[in-house]
Parts: structure tokens; C-alpha cells; sequence
């Protein structure tokens, strides 16, 4: 199976996982947790924006930073900017927060409700050059679907 047959059916799925689901941690921390048992990245999870910045929310993986200001890191850039970062080496951005040196490669996703930033998707792999345009497009999907069921 391809990465993108893989990202159809993980969609799909994760369609049904979370229809009718109206709690916001319970949503957070089923997506970190399907996302993580399907493709095995390294760490998988959310920030929620709270008092004017980051907050960790639900997560699979080692642990992680408590908070990030905006602009800060790969997260911060991605709420600032309200678009996805996709990172192929996390040493080459500018401000990079290592929570885990382990970390390598990247990808943060702005999850959208009424034209503003609730939280971001982060997920980060041991291996450079993990994320690509299919992992945007998908995971994009995911979050427009998140931010369907939880925030309307």
C-alpha cells in the first residue's frame, strides 16, 4: 500500500472514530492516538491555544514542552502564520524547540475553527525528510475534519 492509499483509509476511518464526538480532549487525544498506532511516527500531538499561547494537550509519544509563545518554534510559526510548517530537518529551523533530540523531521498543522487558530497538530519522526506534500494534504483533511466535529 502506498503512503497516500494508507492516508485515504487512515482518513476514512477516522471519519467514524470521532463522528459525534463533542469533547475537545477526548477528540485531541483519540486523533494523537489513531495517527500514532497507524504510521508509527515518533511523536504525535496537539497544542491547544489558551491564554495566548501553546498549552500541550493530548499526546502520544515521550514527554513533551508545556507551553510555546506565538512565532516560537515549529508550532508557533504555524499559529503565527496560520498555515502548515512541513520541516524535512528540525536543525535547519531557525528557532527550532528540541523538546526530544530524537526529533528529526517535522510537520505542524493549524487546526481552524471561525478563521482562527485553536490548536496544532504536531507530529515529529526520528528520520529527516519524513513529511511531504501528502502528508500535508491528509493530515490537513484530518484537522478540517476535527475542527468540523469539535469546535462548530
Amino acid at each position: 500500500m502506498t503512503k497516500e492509499e494508507q492516508y485515504i483509509q487512515f482518513v476514512d476511518d477516522y471519519k467514524r472514530l470521532i463522528s459525534g464526538e463533542t469533547e475537545e480532549v477526548s477528540a485531541l487525544a483519540n486523533t494523537s492516538a489513531a495517527i500514532h498506532d497507524e504510521f508509527h511516527f515518533f511523536w504525535v500531538g496537539f497544542y491547544i491555544v489558551k491564554a495566548g499561547k501553546l498549552i500541550l494537550g493530548p499526546f502520544q509519544g515521550p514527554v513533551a514542552c508545556s507551553s510555546i509563545r506565538l512565532g516560537k518554534g515549529v508550532c508557533g510559526t504555524a499559529w503565527k502564520e496560520q498555515k502548515t510548517q512541513v520541516v524535512p530537518d528540525v536543525e535547519q529551523f531557525p528557532g527550532h524547540i528540541a523538546c526530544s533530540s530524537l526529533s528529526r523531521s517535522e510537520i505542524v498543522v493549524p487546526v481552524f475553527a471561525n478563521n482562527e487558530v485553536k490548536a496544532v497538530l504536531d507530529i515529529d519522526s526520528t528520520q529527516l525528510n519524513t513529511f511531504d506534500a501528502i502528508d500535508r494534504k491528509y493530515l490537513e483533511q484530518v484537522a478540517s475534519i476535527l475542527a468540523d466535529t469539535i469546535y462548530k
